[in-house]
């Protein structure tokens, strides 16, 4: 089998941490007095999807990485409509991150995971 290399791991440790800690945070602000806040799932959504393309990244399945990709791109475009320093971040984020999941090392392993 194909070594997982390490970049695969720390990304895809990365989403999952995020994914929960944000998920926990959100659900935390979330009012039971008010239960029709549709926003909220969204967020959880989000969310899920952050955690599951990590779950999936390590496991070395390659609709995960496109996954992260558009998750992290969704948030590139959200960064539009906030300061610009939050924008910065996560366009290097989003650089960054495909990179390292696109490289040839990553590329063989999830070639390999998938067959």
């Amino acid at each position: 089998m194909n070594k997982r290399p390490l970049s695969v791991i720390l990304i895809g440790c990365l989403y999952v941490v995020v994914g929960v800690i944000a998920l926990a945070f959100h659900l935390a602000e979330f009012k039971p007095q008010h239960p029709f806040q549709y926003d909220i799932v969204w967020i959880v959504l989000t969310e899920l999807t952050a955690i599951l393309s990590g779950i999936y990244l390590l496991r070395g399945s390659n609709w995960a990485r496109w996954l992260a990709i558009a998750w992290m791109a969704f948030h590139v475009v959200l960064s539009i409509f906030h300061p610009w320093s939050e924008l910065l971040v996560h366009t290097l984020l989003f650089i960054a991150i495909a990179y390292f999941l696109f490289r040839p090392q990553a590329n063989r392993y999830f070639r390999a995971a998938g067959t």
